[in-house]
């Protein structure tokens, strides 16, 4: 078993190797390490998968020695419409991450993006932590009716604190892989949360008239344009009337020691 993991860790290294050249060693290890979690998460999937099949297969030969004793009903058709709520909810999202998972992309955008802002701060990238545990880092969002004016400062929502690290600064991070042929611009007020704020609420946002005497800057997305910015700044997205707007996306946070660590 260890000479196949080491022989699975040279091979994910040399496509590492081969499809980023030029990284530097810390901005190697982090990629590496991002796509070696990727296979232990396959993996454990294949072992729960396989689990699975075999007591499928128990109770199958059970029933045909036995006819005449009850069978626990399995998972029952829902009706059309109803969603998976409780335990149906947790195996449904089970059963679709695997073929999540073998969709991933070559190279990780995420992975790519935290080695080179790493690389630029001059110190690598780390996943926050919660009691010691990693937080995870990384979604693919997609954005095609628009967002609401609003805010992220993970420092006002928590203020007692979230992670393990203090923050004292929080930045935003999107690079878009879909764009749309027109609308989709992200927008960014000079104008940060104030009590007088709350007059002009609307559901998990903010009125347009909350920032209409604020200076602000749009940027209309292009296939493969990153955008790094203070997220406590109001900010909002244009809805785009055709198309696809996906972007991959993260948090970064300057921490009291000068690290950056990214969540989502």
């Amino acid at each position: 078993m260890i000479h196949v993991r080491r022989s699975r860790r040279a091979k994910i290294a040399a496509e590492a190797d081969r499809e980023l050249p030029g990284l530097s060693d810390a901005e190697r290890r982090q990629v590496l390490e991002e796509r070696l979690r990727e296979q232990a998460a396959i993996e454990v999937e294949d072992v729960v998968r396989r689990r699975e099949q075999a007591r499928r297969e128990a109770a199958q030969e059970q029933a045909e020695r036995d006819p005449d004793r009850p069978v626990r009903p399995g998972p029952q058709r829902l009706p059309p419409g109803r969603r998976p709520t409780g335990c149906r909810a947790v195996l449904a999202r089970r059963r679709g991450r695997p073929r999540r998972l073998a969709a991933r992309w070559r190279p990780d955008p995420i992975a790519v993006s935290m080695a080179r802002l790493g690389s630029v701060w001059g110190v690598a990238v780390t996943t926050a932590t919660i009691g010691g545990r990693a937080v995870f880092g990384g979604t693919l969002r997609e954005i095609n009716a628009g967002a609401l004016v609003h805010y992220d400062d993970i420092n006002r929502e928590f203020a007692a604190g979230l992670f393990d690290q203090g923050i004292v600064a929080q930045l935003a991070f999107n690079v878009w892989v879909t764009v749309p042929a027109a609308g989709g611009a992200t927008t960014v007020w000079r104008h940060r949360w104030e009590p007088a704020d709350e007059w002009h609420r609307e559901a998990y946002g903010y009125r347009p008239e909350t920032v209409e005497h604020s200076q602000h800057i749009s940027l209309a997305p292009e296939l493969g344009d990153g955008l790094l910015f203070n997220p406590a700044n109001f900010h909002a997205v244009e809805p785009n009337p055709t198309g696809r707007r996906i972007a991959f996306a993260f948090f970064l946070g300057l921490t009291t020691t000068g690290q950056l660590i990214a969540w989502s």
